[in-house]
């Protein structure tokens, strides 16, 4: 299943030596290391970037976990009130890019002392025990997420909200006269406006995904070039399984756009 996975430590070295963990183990191919990163947060609160996560797309999601981590100064509070505006842009849409909710910031940022560093992950991993008994060892605490579907989920309530408040706004243009009906004319532009943002990030959204599942796939393939019987084999599957949750996501999406194309042609 893929994941986001971070791990606490309480010093820098630490946190180096959880990523050189990790890395062993993608090397025995108990799990799959897409991109990692090393941050800490001194003794302000400021938290940095110590080693970047990889570039190019396998990169992206840890990237903008880590740039939300550093971005979420007002602790888990001020992501609470970020979430409660319902907006998508932002650090929060960038959250939800990434696959995991504000919880799971919160719940990070709460254990993300002073003074302390992590480690910032996206991995394909089957059992947690070999990492968490691994980092443990090395003083680190574990904390993960399934990524999952939450921008295409966020889209889509969106677009439902926004395609029934310009219904109602156009049934009552029609019954409008005068000046209320000039009013009406600028609320029902401004949600088509949010529609069209809804569409861009729905595209957006589809173009990531199939960049991230492309650059994926070649990594295991090469993979698979090296590796023999039962590796070979679960490789294989991991691949497989990779092609089918993208394209799932995918048709999600362009389902969304879709939809923001028939409300905003109505």
């Amino acid at each position: 299943m893929d994941k986001m996975l971070v791990a606490v430590f309480d010093s820098e070295a630490n946190a180096y030596e959880g990523s050189r963990i990790l890395r062993e183990l993608d090397a025995e191919g108990t799990l799959t290391l897409y991109a990692i990163t090393v941050i800490a947060k001194d003794s302000t609160g400021m938290v940095t970037v110590k080693q970047p996560a990889d570039e190019g797309p396998m990169g992206t999601a840890v990237g903008l976990l880590s740039g939300s981590l550093i971005g979420a100064v007002g602790g888990p509070a001020g992501i609470a009130i970020g979430a409660a505006a319902g907006t998508i842009g932002g650090a929060l849409y960038d959250l939800t890019r990434v696959g995991v909710g504000e919880d799971f910031l919160g719940e990070v940022e709460q254990n993300l002392q002073r003074g302390k560093s992590a480690i910032v992950a996206e991995v394909w991993e089957d059992w947690v025990t070999p990492v968490d008994s691994r980092m443990e060892a090395a003083g680190g605490v574990v904390f993960r997420r399934a990524r999952g579907d939450v921008v295409d989920a966020q889209i889509e309530r969106d677009v439902a909200a926004l395609k029934a408040e310009v219904a109602g706004l156009r049934s009552e243009y029609h019954e409008a006269a005068g000046a209320a009906k000039a009013k009406l004319r600028i609320k029902i532009d401004a949600a088509k406006a949010k529609l069209q943002a809804l569409q861009e990030h729905a595209k957006k959204a589809s173009d990531t995904a199939r960049q991230e599942t492309d650059a994926k796939i070649k990594s295991l393939q090469q993979r698979v070039a090296k590796a023999h019987g039962d590796a070979r084999a679960k490789l294989e599957a991991r691949i497989a399984e990779v092609r089918s949750a993208s394209k799932q996501r995918i048709e999600k999406l362009h389902q969304a756009w879709e939809h923001t194309k028939e409300a905003l042609a109505a």
